[in-house]
């Protein structure tokens, strides 16, 4: 939720200004920095105050913005599950948090939260098809952006994400 709050609010500043953005989700950093990354707008920091994270975001001139970008390459749940059924090789990249994870998620999906992604692409192949997949296809479309500019030849963004799989699913 602090991303829909985050894009509501920043309209309202000036360009320069800076806003604060209270989370208590600790994926919630990663997710901040990389909508800060993709819109062109600038990640101040965050600070731990207690439980609560206070992310500091400033808002980018129209000339330093650039529109959202989303990756182009996208798959439905019914064909993801068609490929999970038809047992066809497929890597699922999970890149929801540990906790999210672990409540469930599609069999065989290798976890690696947003906010990790960067310092883990060497556990990824370069020339296998990856099906990157989050809660509502936020998270996963900003990590497929990541993975394609890294590189990585057939990536897919799975949406709307695990709230509505209803395929198999291991874990809690």
């Amino acid at each position: 939720m602090p991303i829909v709050k985050t894009k509501k609010a920043i309209t309202n500043l000036e360009a320069g200004q800076v806003m604060e953005v209270q989370a208590t989700d600790k994926g919630s950093t990663a997710d901040i920095k990389a909508w800060a990354e993709s819109t062109g707008h600038q990640y101040l920091g965050t600070v731990e105050d207690g439980d609560v994270l206070k992310h500091y975001l400033r808002k980018a001139s129209e000339a330093e913005t650039k529109g959202e970008t989303k990756h182009e390459d996208v798959v439905d749940l019914d064909e993801l599950r068609n490929k999970v059924e038809g047992e066809e090789s497929i890597s699922i990249l999970d890149v929801r948090e540990p906790a999210e994870y672990a409540f469930g998620h599609i069999p065989g999906a290798v976890n690696i939260p947003l906010g990790e992604l960067e310092e883990r692409f060497e556990e990824l192949s370069k020339d296998q098809d990856i099906h990157v997949i989050c809660r509502t296809g936020s998270r996963s479309d900003l990590a497929a952006q990541k993975l394609t500019e890294k590189g990585f030849k057939s990536v897919k963004n799975v949406v709307p994400g695990m709230k509505n799989w209803e395929g198999p699913t291991e874990g809690n």
